[in-house]
This record gives C-alpha cells, sequence and structure tokens, in this order.
C-alpha cells in the first residue's frame, strides 16, 4: 500500500517521493493517520479500511479543502492525492496532504483567523444554499440538497435529517414534522447570503502554522455564516480576539444570539447520533426546549 502511495505522490506532486519511515499519529474515530517522509519531503495520510471501493468519505473532505484553497481566503493543507487501493484483497481510502508543523499562538493569530474567516464567509454562491454534493460532519453523512431557501435547508437537511437518524435508533422525542415546520416558521424571515462554510469550525479544527491560521477537516457548504460563528461557541469559546477580527470584517447581525442555540443544536444532535451517552440527554432537554419556545 505504502509504495503505491508513494508512487502517488510523485505522479501528483512532480517530485520523486519513496516512504522510507512512517510515523503513527492520533487521528479522527473513523481512519488512521500517519506522517510519511523521505529524505526531503514529509506528508500527511489519512487512510481506512473500506468494504468497497465505491463507500469512500475521505474524497469528500479534499473536496472541501479544495473548495476552501480555491477561495483564498484561509490556509488549509493543500491536497496532493487521494484514492482507493487494493492489498491483500482488502480496500483502502487513502488521502494525502501538504504536512504542515502547527505553532503555538498569541492573540494576533487569532485576530488574524477571525478576519480571514469573515473574509471566506463573504465567498457566496448566489442564490442556493448546500453543495453539489453530500458529505459528512464526523461520522454522519451531511445532506447537501440546495434549495433557494435558508429556512427549509436549515429545518429539513440539518435538524429534520438528524432527528431522522436518532428516531431510526429509538430516540424519538417530538413530532419530526412538527418541530421541522417551527423551525421553518421561525427562520422563514431570516435569508442570508450563502456563505461559504467550514461547517465544522471548532477550535479542534484550527492551527496555526508560521503564524498563519490553517483551516482542516471541513463540512463545507453554502449556507448562514452564523451556523459557523455558533459552532465555534459550542465546545469551548474561541479567545475574544477571533471575534474581535471577525467582526472588524464583517459585524454579526444583532439578532444573532436569537439563533445561535438552533443552529449549535444541529452538532448536538450530531453528537448525540455519533457518541450517545449525557449527548442524548442534552440534545433530548434541548429539543423539549425548542419546542416550548417556538409554540
Amino acid at each position: 500500500m505504502w509504495q503505491f502511495i508513494s508512487e502517488q505522490i510523485s505522479e501528483h506532486s512532480g517530485h520523486l517521493f519513496v516512504c522510507q519511515n512512517r510515523q503513527p499519529v492520533p487521528g479522527g474515530d473513523t481512519h488512521q493517520c500517519a506522517v510519511i517522509r523521505d529524505d526531503s519531503r514529509r506528508y500527511f495520510v489519512k487512510y481506512r479500511q473500506i468494504n468497497s471501493p465505491l463507500n469512500t468519505e475521505l474524497d469528500a473532505e479534499a473536496d472541501g479543502l479544495k473548495a476552501l484553497a480555491v477561495s483564498a481566503c484561509i490556509h488549509t493543507p493543500k491536497v496532493i492525492c487521494h484514492g482507493v487501493v487494493e492489498e491483500n484483497h482488502k480496500h483502502y481510502e487513502y488521502l494525502v496532504l501538504q504536512y504542515l508543523k502547527l505553532s503555538q499562538t498569541v492573540n494576533e493569530d487569532w485576530h488574524t483567523c477571525g478576519k480571514k474567516i469573515a473574509h471566506l464567509h463573504k465567498t457566496t454562491a448566489g442564490e442556493f444554499y448546500g453543495w453539489p454534493r453530500d458529505n459528512f460532519i464526523g461520522r454522519s453523512p451531511q445532506i447537501n440538497t440546495t434549495t433557494s431557501c435558508w429556512a427549509t435547508f436549515f429545518a429539513e437537511s440539518r435538524i429534520g435529517v438528524m432527528l431522522e437518524q436518532l428516531a431510526h435508533e429509538g430516540h424519538v422525542w417530538c413530532n419530526i414534522d412538527v418541530c421541522t415546520t417551527q423551525i421553518y416558521q421561525f427562520l422563514k424571515p431570516h435569508q442570508p447570503q450563502p456563505s461559504l462554510l467550514h461547517g465544522d469550525l471548532w477550535s479542534g479544527n484550527v492551527g496555526f502554522s508560521h503564524q498563519q491560521p490553517v483551516v482542516f477537516d471541513p463540512a463545507v457548504y453554502y449556507g448562514d455564516r452564523e451556523t459557523d460563528i455558533a459552532m465555534t461557541e459550542l465546545f469551548g469559546r474561541l479567545p475574544e480576539a477571533f471575534y474581535q477580527g471577525y467582526n472588524a470584517i464583517w459585524p454579526l447581525h444583532e439578532d444573532y444570539p436569537q439563533r445561535r442555540k438552533l443552529y449549535q443544536l444541529y452538532h448536538i444532535l450530531n453528537h448525540a447520533v455519533l457518541f450517545g451517552g449525557h449527548y442524548l440527554q442534552a440534545a433530548q432537554d434541548d429539543i423539549i426546549q425548542l419546542n416550548q419556545q417556538l409554540l
């Protein structure tokens, strides 16, 4: 496998690469990670065993990273190559990325990060919300069916999809049709610019290399920029300098706090799907509270 990946790196980078060392490093829940190197170059590789060559996920991550890179607003690891390789009658999916050495940060770095995310959010697709393909939010499929109505998109493709997944697993806390209709009615007056979003913007997916912010592990789509900001406030708010930098470029609407908890609910529901445990109780409490507020 590693010889094949080395050949693909050589072909796509234009530089001969022969893996001489492979160092496993901590990775995600669905894949393994390693840093591979020869005498002069290093690459970061994600890989996972798959049941079928059609059962891929890392290609969606590559697609998202390329979209963020094309925006030229914030740095991402460069995608070198990705694909599927067969070894010993097993299939493995791989994604090779530029290796970036991450460093410690200061407030000025976070201020710059906020400004760059604001510029990213100014990147738009016109009138449609969603993405040309479905992708993943963690291990969960993320449905990105395009629509011109933000209320419809968020109610159905974000909250509705998660509630249906939880119901399939036996967790039914509301009438899904009623709940999504209430969310639609609440968001109907709000028709924001469709911004290019990272989609999973929390501290674990932000780093700094040579004092410049870097984002990775995206779940991109075009949507309300406030959803990205709400995510940054969910699992430990980012340093205040981030929000100062963001608002210096594109101040948040004064009504954002009224939508923040609803936007965070998508990620709470996803964590309930993925991890269960106390996230199930948190999700149930939030759904009950939401229904009471929107009645």
